[in-house]
């Protein structure tokens, strides 16, 4: 059985590495294909493991031997279902493996926001405190997160994680979900509510048809002057220009962003240049603990399927 990785430098390092696939076949590890070597490259695998290199139509035209595609990731937005449905190709995502490390890095961010510690970590290291007047110089505005209220867009099991956290917080959690759920210390409003009564927003809803450029200008003009917007699930749900704009003009308060529409940064990314904007490089879901469940979430998907099991399947 023959396995093709197509991207695993967007997976592995020297602590997390992809030996445990070895046990399984026959493995061809690229690194990190570009869209027009995949094709060729994958001709004749057997088994297509990937994170988000775009598998469509044409990517997968040479691949007449390939049954199954697993996926290091739980979005599978970049995978061709109507196609692999027409050509019985098995797709497997890994589900719920981030869920505490994204929720973690919401709040890291939102910290961030409302702490201003890299701020302050530099007013430190730049010397600035041994000459201050006072024990505790007030350089950086700073507010409590306790009775805040934090609007949460998707309450799948990264935005409950994330409820649970602003619960701990004491703050007041009100949630969108496109789906009925009833969780624990979360008030389900409508978007519009959300939007008008939230000191925070945060999206943890997948990229699809619906959510795609959910946060555009209309959006943003619903939302408190002083909000914080923090987008931690996939970049095409904002239109950057928008949000530039809307942080520009004071329309919201600030962004805390660890995605964007196209990855990794463009070089005139104009996000850049926004005021009141903290930009992560797509990191939340990356803590060694969460790579290593990965893994072996992929490595159970093969062994599930191989055994005539449907796990974990979304084609």
């Amino acid at each position: 059985m023959k396995i093709v990785l197509t991207d695993s430098q967007t997976i592995f390092d020297d602590i997390v590495d992809a030996s445990p696939l070895y046990e399984l076949g026959e493995v061809e590890d690229y690194g990190l294909l570009k869209y027009d070597e995949v094709a060729e490259k994958i001709r004749d695998a057997d088994i297509v493991l990937c994170n988000k290199t775009l598998l469509d139509e044409n990517t997968l035209r040479l691949a007449e031997n390939l049954k199954y595609i697993g996926l290091f990731a739980t979005g599978y937005n970049n995978i061709d279902l109507e196609y692999c449905r027409r050509r019985g190709i098995a797709v497997c995502n890994a589900g719920a493996y981030s869920t505490n490390a994204v929720a973690q890095h919401t709040f890291a961010l939102i910290l961030e926001f409302f702490n201003n510690t890299s701020g302050y970590k530099k007013y430190v290291g730049d010397g600035r405190w041994k000459h201050s007047k006072t024990f505790s110089p007030f350089v950086y505005r700073l507010s409590e997160l306790a009775g805040k209220t934090i609007g949460i867009v998707g309450l799948g099991n990264i935005g409950t994680a994330v409820a649970k956290i602003a619960n701990a917080f004491e703050m007041n959690v009100i949630a969108y979900s496109r789906s009925p759920k009833s969780v624990d210390g979360v008030k389900t409003v409508d978007l519009d509510t959300l939007l008008r009564e939230s000191d925070i927003v945060t999206v943890h809803c997948p990229l699809n048809a619906q959510s795609e450029n959910m946060f555009n200008k209309d959006t943003f003009a619903k939302m408190k002057s002083d909000a914080l917007f923090v987008n931690t699930a996939r970049g095409g749900v904002v239109v950057e220009q928008d949000l530039y704009d809307a942080l520009k003009n004071g329309v919201i308060g600030g962004a805390c962003l660890d995605t964007l529409r196209v990855e990794p940064m463009i070089e005139d990314c104009l996000l850049m240049e926004a005021p009141n904007c903290v930009i992560t490089p797509h990191i939340a879901w990356a803590p060694v603990e969460t790579r290593q469940r990965l893994m072996n979430i992929v490595v159970e998907n093969i062994k599930s399927f191989l055994r005539g099991e449907r796990v974990n399947r979304v084609d």
